[in-house]
């Protein structure tokens, strides 16, 4: 079978390739290409393409004035295509990407193609390019839908309406932020109504899909994480940091940062050395006149609740991490908390369940699915601050119910994310959706 994959980013492998700094995120599409592109077993010819933003552009080769051809190559088990598009101004629909593809799939010539979510305005482009739904898997990753309604995070209305400089100048204010995720949910759900099948893994995700295309195949699929968080590393409450909290992102409303700093100085009153680390980019920055100037009204706002709050030297941006660095912070931390309003199954959920670090999750979305409630993890109502700062206290105060939740978790994790249960589930759908077409 000849498969092409539909990616949000260039992964990792690629990057490598071309020497090139790799994008550290949709880690678990990684883990799956490498099991799959290193099987001689499988009987599959792979190929993947992927958006190349105008910074990375001197790396094509354009053949035309429409920028068609644009980069091809070849790794170990696979080919790869990289097409141009505008990867900031996401919300709108470029027919250039779409005939960028139609001339990839024409080079590739696929049986089947597999599109990595909904997000992006190119999943859309390659329905359109490639037409033909009973040959089309849609994995489905995060539903833009719930996350455009859920978006605001209960931010307070001023916070929703101010406005920085840099919004100003990026037309990116939160409220703004919202209208291009109700953008790209249009896309969504154009994209599904495209297809004849999808695959998730939450009841979550299902119950979304179908609403959006009542006649689309489920196919149930599991992901498959990075491979270093399978090298048998492993949390315990002897070596971490003691009363440290790890938070994998927090860059936009969404998230849910600003609840956590919310919840952080009711567990400072038990646990004054409590500290917060956070993922990503220190969007708070607020020393120097370019700080000021690239400040967003999110970042101001926690940077408020940081000094309301006397936060100041608890909370730790720690910038860009890749995957061997977020495994070690994963490991140093005492809990793992996913703070989202609105998640379908979080990659970083996943990783932290496989080292067995101890999870505390908002019950929003698809989460549910993944944890269960005081076995495997603590979930607490996205609203209640005070209910997440006591699943943390928990954690802290009772390292036996930690050790419990770590092992539970662990096990789980091991086979939910099982790379050759995952390559084999992922080969017998293609061959069950192909073998149902072969006529």
């Amino acid at each position: 079978m000849r498969i092409l994959w539909v990616c949000n980013f260039m992964l990792p492998a690629v990057a490598q390739s071309l020497g090139i700094e790799p994008v550290n995120k949709e880690g678990w599409i990684s883990g799956l290409f490498d099991s799959l592109r290193r099987d001689d077993t499988c009987n599959l010819q792979l190929a993947v393409c992927f958006p190349i933003p105008d910074s990375l552009k001197k790396i094509c080769e354009s053949d035309d004035a429409e920028g068609r051809q644009l980069l091809t190559g070849q790794i170990e088990g696979a080919s790869y295509f990289g097409f141009l598009e505008d990867t900031v101004n996401l919300q709108f629909y470029d027919y250039k990407v779409q005939r960028q593809l139609e001339e990839i799939i024409g080079q590739f010539r696929p049986d089947l193609v597999h599109i990595f979510g909904t997000e992006y305005p190119h999943a859309l482009a390659a329905a359109k390019a490639w037409g033909r739904p009973e040959r089309m898997l849609v994995g489905l990753q995060g539903i833009v839908r719930s996350c455009a309604a859920a978006y605001d995070a209960e931010l307070p209305d001023a916070v929703i309406n101010h406005v920085t400089f840099r919004d100003w100048l990026k037309r990116d204010s939160i409220v703004q932020q919202k209208e291009k995720f109700g953008l790209r949910a249009e896309h969504e759900r154009q994209l599904l109504e495209l297809t004849l099948h999808v695959t998730g893994r939450t009841a979550f995700d299902r119950e979304q899909a179908l609403a959006m295309h009542p006649g689309v195949h489920y196919h149930f699929m599991n992901e498959t994480m990075r491979d270093c968080f399978y090298d048998g590393s492993k949390w315990s409450p002897e070596h971490c940091e003691r009363h440290a909290i790890f938070v994998s992102q927090g860059n936009y409303p969404l998230k849910g940062l600003h609840k956590v700093l919310e919840a952080l100085p009711l567990v400072l009153e038990y646990y004054p050395d409590a500290k917060l680390y956070v993922a990503g980019d220190p969007i708070t920055a607020y020393r120097t006149w370019k700080d000021k100037l690239k400040i967003s009204s999110y970042g101001k706002y926690l940077l408020s609740l940081l000094k309301k709050l006397h936060l100041t030297g608890r909370v730790t941006f720690l910038g860009k991490l890749d995957a061997e660095q977020m495994k070690e912070r994963f490991l140093r931390s005492h809990v793992f908390v996913s703070a989202s309003s609105m998640e379908n199954s979080s990659n970083s959920v996943g990783e932290a369940m496989l080292l067995g670090v101890p999870v505390v999750a908002s019950r929003v979305g698809g989460l549910t699915s993944m944890l269960d409630d005081e076995k495997e993890g603590l979930f607490y109502d996205f609203s209640d601050v005070t209910a997440l700062a006591k699943r943390i206290l928990r954690i802290f105060e009772d390292d036996t119910l930690a050790a419990e939740l770590s092992e539970n978790a662990r096990k789980r994790a091991w086979i939910t994310h099982d790379p050759k249960q995952n390559a084999e589930r992922l080969l017998a759908v293609y061959q069950e959706i192909v073998q149902a077409t072969a006529q």
